[in-house]
């Protein structure tokens, strides 16, 4: 059953990582392309962005990380909010004037001109020293692993290899940030996560601040040092791929990020540091207390579907269990995936692995006990509310801008 606790206000995101300065820094930040709150693409996004790190904004089509990676690259004004690069107020100041490059999924290659062309033509528009530009072009092509085709033309080259020649143009120009726009997107499965490994090599390489903008959870958890989790132009949640993932700190995180299996009740027992939801006949959820509850408090919990046990009897040793009925099998190769429907009636996944440790294999229709530790019980808290829309300016444009 759904909670009745209030909506959180929009999360401050915490600093970058320790050792690193701040290199992007957003506050506040909306942009409202209709002046009315169901126009906001962006409300009230609040991020700092460490110099060197890989930052991932995650989120599904329309919850704003495209608008936001555009306004800090400045091809959007935002309606309110500061954004800094390296703490310099950059509102305003056009796109060629803010030291970073946006790489897009359309490589926007020059067909008639070689790999190494393509890559020096940003350096010859700034008429760089002929020689420097040799250095610097050949140096960034053994980067990428593109030096024996410097002299090809995009055409003869694979997807992957002209998304590197489209890096490597970003990337020789030295600037400060390099924001990358679902640039994988064109490409084929295999392809695209072998270039995801490619990218972080490249970034831990250079030491250039990069933030990138995907749907795809498994591309930000490979390549990520921090993410960004957005949904309907809020952060919901800012941390490492293993924060997110192992402790996802609202309902929307949990679902968006892997399968997560949901739970809500109220508290029946609270505890200095546990509490616990008695389902009765034997089942119980504990889980660790969130800040201010108390017995009869609504709640609501996530567990991830590896951090259960399947048992054909009640289990000891575990402080959570919940019987259900097996109603779906699916062999996933490593593991087997289990769709159990709970006494109480709600929808439980479970991955067990394949490797011969199991105790049991069950079939649709048996019973089975489900077992987890305290630990592996994460609260959620309510989803973030946003902040409230600045009035438009007598000399704001945002209604003649289309939704």
């Amino acid at each position: 059953m759904a909670t009745d606790t209030p909506a959180a206000p929009p999360p401050r995101s915490p600093g970058p990582a320790p050792g690193r300065d701040p290199a992007i820094t957003l506050v506040d930040v909306v942009k409202d392309y209709g002046g009315a709150r169901d126009g906001a693409a962006v409300r009230g996004v609040n991020l700092t962005i460490g110099q060197g790190e890989f930052f991932s904004l995650l989120g599904p089509s329309g919850c704003g990380k495209t608008t936001t990676l555009r306004m800090i690259a400045g091809f959007e004004e935002p309606t309110g909010g500061q954004i800094l690069l390296h703490g310099r107020d950059v509102v305003g100041v056009p796109p060629n004037k803010r030291d970073i490059n946006l790489v897009f999924q359309s490589y926007a290659l020059f067909p008639h001109l070689s790999v190494a062309d393509n890559v020096a033509f940003g350096l010859r528009r700034r008429r760089v020293p002929k020689d420097e530009v040799h250095d610097r072009v050949d140096r960034m092509l053994h980067t990428v692993e593109l030096a024996d085709k410097a002299d090809r033309r995009p055409r003869q080259l694979s997807g992957g290899q002209q998304q590197r020649v489209a890096l490597a143009r970003a990337l020789v120009n030295r600037p400060r940030a390099l924001l990358l726009d679902e640039p994988l997107g064109a490409l084929d499965l295999k392809l695209r996560q072998s270039m995801q490994l490619e990218l972080k090599r490249i970034q831990r390489e250079v030491g250039i601040t990069f933030v990138y903008v995907t749907h795809d959870q498994a591309e930000a958890l490979t390549m990520s040092d921090r993410i960004a989790v957005l949904n309907g132009g809020l952060v919901e949640q800012v941390g490492s791929p293993r924060e997110v993932y192992e402790r996802p700190a609202t309902a929307f995180v949990a679902g968006f990020i892997g399968t997560s299996n949901v739970l809500s009740g109220r508290l029946a027992t609270a505890g200095p540091d546990t509490g616990t939801l008695d389902l009765g006949d034997g089942q119980r959820v504990t889980l660790p207390l969130p800040d201010g509850a108390t017995a009869g408090s609504p709640v609501e919990l996530t567990v991830r579907p590896e951090k259960i046990t399947l048992t054909a009897t009640p289990p000891t040793g575990h402080a959570s269990r919940v019987r259900g009925t097996v109603e779906e099998v699916v062999y996933l190769g490593t593991s087997s995936s289990y769709t159990v429907r709970t006494a109480a009636g709600a929808e439980m996944t479970v991955f067990q692995p394949n490797d011969g440790t199991a105790t049991v294999t069950p079939g649709r229709g048996d019973t089975v006990w489900l077992s987890w530790a305290t630990a592996h019980s994460y609260p959620l808290a309510p989803a973030p509310s946003a902040a409230p829309l600045p009035a438009p300016g007598p000399d704001s444009d945002a209604a003649l801008i289309p939704r």
